[in-house]
């Protein structure tokens, strides 16, 4: 059982990291596009970039992601032959 349990959260925490990656550029306006900046920073820093609300959508996004492929696996969906099979590969 404990090992099932740190399978999942190792899953979770890779779905989260991943999901955080995509999660970053939106929404985000640098200096230079509003015209605006502080002399000696680049052009290209954001604003402000709010990581308080990007942290909770990832948060929200990746347990979507992980509930639905946990739903997969445990409708039989994910299993080693379904996927070896749609891979072209023999079992």
């Amino acid at each position: 059982m404990v090992y099932i349990i740190s399978t999942w959260f190792a899953i979770y925490f890779v779905i989260w990291w991943i999901t955080l990656f995509l999660t970053l550029p939106f929404g985000i306006r640098s200096q230079h596009e509003d015209g605006g900046g502080v002399a000696g920073t680049d052009p290209g820093a954001p604003i402000v970039s709010r990581m308080g609300r990007r942290l909770l959508w990832t948060t929200v996004l990746s347990t979507a992601i992980f509930a639905a492929g946990l739903a997969a696996y445990d409708a039989d969906y994910l299993n080693v032959q379904r996927l070896s099979k749609l891979m072209g590969m023999p079992f």
